[in-house]
């Protein structure tokens, strides 16, 4: 946990899950220096707060913490990130503020019809970016004020003409701590065109049973555009089961793992797992396009704990390394500690990951056994059994 000290006073912040042994900030310089700008610096007036306040990728929640107990008007949080909300919840409650005082909306939800001030912290994504500005263009008008905020590293060229393209005249602050804002004036005369997201394509022939299916991806989900060569390469090493057995495909991005893991045996019941919201939208849309009579559940959530201890013959994985712009296993240990609690006696976790990761190295400490069932030069697939 970390303390936050802004204009409005000091909040105690911590990412979700809590976990003390986690070096990682709930937020950084660009959150600070947005909610500076709000309450007004260099001369410049407060903005006013008495309105529809919608905050865009509020990471963990702290921008919006530090303003419910300010501002005046509505406060409504828009993100795609199923930890993100609940870090929100969690962070709110810490500042003697109830969540139900917040409107907290998921990247899938409608947005609000009108929005007064709009607050975007830059995502990672390009594509989210662009889906999210289409999104909400039909809500802004030429009074509404737009201030996005990042890190210098997170602001390119191409992030200000999204902002021009899609709202209006853009322009750039000062960086102060390696953080910059965006200043955006709506262009009421701009035509609103809808998102050009999802995208859906057609997978390569070298994806097993998935060769010449088609995929959707929403806007924001790792490798959206194109199939990434780790997928590709665990769709070639995937385990042959047949019978009616509970497979998991754990962190599953647009699906195609656990699609694929439905093709090659229909009698088993595909549970698809992800904290992205646009993820899990993504997976239900490729599996229902290519597996419409399959049998399929899909959660949005943190990891595996909707999942009763021992009910699971499978889990397949691809575990992210990073945490927004931080390199980080974090999310890999909680996600095989998860599996391990899981799975049956005898389940298996089938693990996708770069060879320099390391990743059977906690799978023996885990489980107290690895296999490494296919490796090139980048990857290796290893697999773990619940004894």
């Amino acid at each position: 946990m970390n303390r936050l000290t802004t204009p409005w006073g000091a909040y105690e912040l911590a990412r979700f899950p809590e976990d003390p042994r986690d070096t990682l900030r709930a937020w950084d310089a660009a959150d600070e220096y947005l909610l500076r700008h709000l309450h007004g610096i260099d001369d410049a007036p407060p903005v006013d707060l008495s309105g529809t306040v919608a905050v865009v990728g509020d990471r963990w929640g702290a921008l919006v913490t530090s303003l419910a107990a300010h501002a005046t008007g509505e406060i409504i949080q828009i993100t795609d990130s199923f930890l993100g909300q609940e870090a929100t919840r969690g962070n709110l409650r810490r500042g003697g503020v109830e969540p139900a005082a917040v409107r907290l909306l998921t990247a899938r939800d409608e947005p609000p019809e009108h929005i007064d001030v709009l607050l975007i912290r830059v995502p990672k994504s390009l594509a989210l970016l662009e889906d999210q500005l289409h999104r909400l263009a039909p809500s802004v008008d030429a009074d509404t004020v737009v201030v996005g905020t990042g890190m210098v590293t997170e602001i390119h060229t191409s992030t200000l003409k999204l902002f021009e393209r899609i709202l209006g005249p853009t322009r750039t602050s000062l960086a102060v701590k390696k953080a910059r804002l965006i200043f955006c004036s709506p262009d009421p005369a701009l035509p609103r065109l809808p998102s050009p997201w999802p995208l859906r394509y057609a997978l390569p022939s070298d994806t097993g049973v998935l060769a010449g299916r088609t995929v959707t991806n929403h806007a924001g989900i790792f490798c959206a555009e194109r199939l990434d060569i780790g997928t590709r390469f665990f769709l070639r090493h995937l385990p042959r089961r047949h019978g009616p057995e509970r497979v998991v495909d754990l962190g599953c991005g647009n699906g195609v793992v656990g699609t694929a893991a439905a093709l090659a045996d229909p009698e088993a019941e595909i549970t698809f797992v992800d904290e992205s919201y646009s993820a899990v939208a993504s997976a239900e849309a490729t599996f229902q396009d290519n597996v419409p009579s399959g049998t399929a559940k899909f959660l949005v959530g943190d990891g595996l704990s909707a999942l009763a201890d021992a009910s699971v013959d499978l889990v397949l994985n691809n575990p992210p390394f990073h945490s927004h712009r931080a390199t980080t296993d974090t999310a890999a240990r909680r996600m095989f500690a998860d599996a391990r609690r899981a799975l049956r006696p005898g389940g298996e976790l089938w693990v996708v990951g770069n060879r320099h990761l390391g990743y059977h190295v906690r799978l023996r400490r885990l489980f107290g056994n690895c296999e490494v069932v296919a490796g090139d030069p980048k990857f290796v697939v290893l697999k773990a059994v619940r004894r």
